[in-house]
């Protein structure tokens, strides 16, 4: 195992309970029944407008970050043991 995997490797770990930490912290976005079944969806309020600066808009803004860098090295740890 080069330097170079072993790194990455160490990062993907970390990241990976990184991942699972703010997956754990977001709440849950229904309470058993559908979103639309009977108000009509969800209505815009000053908090859907505005989710990106709430705390739940920048819990999913690091779940999205995490995942993209999850994938990301694990396809490049893939290809650095496929092509070494």
């Amino acid at each position: 195992m080069s330097t170079v995997q072993l790194v990455l490797s160490i990062i993907l770990g970390v990241l990976s309970l990184f991942l699972v930490v703010v997956v754990l912290l977001q709440e849950s976005k229904s309470s058993g029944l559908p979103a639309g079944s009977i108000g009509g969806g969800e209505s815009e309020t000053f908090f859907s407008k505005h989710k990106t600066k709430s705390y739940e808009g920048r819990l999913a803004l690091l779940t999205k970050a995490s995942a993209i860098g999850f994938v990301v090295i694990s396809i490049a740890l893939v290809l650095l043991q496929k092509y070494q």
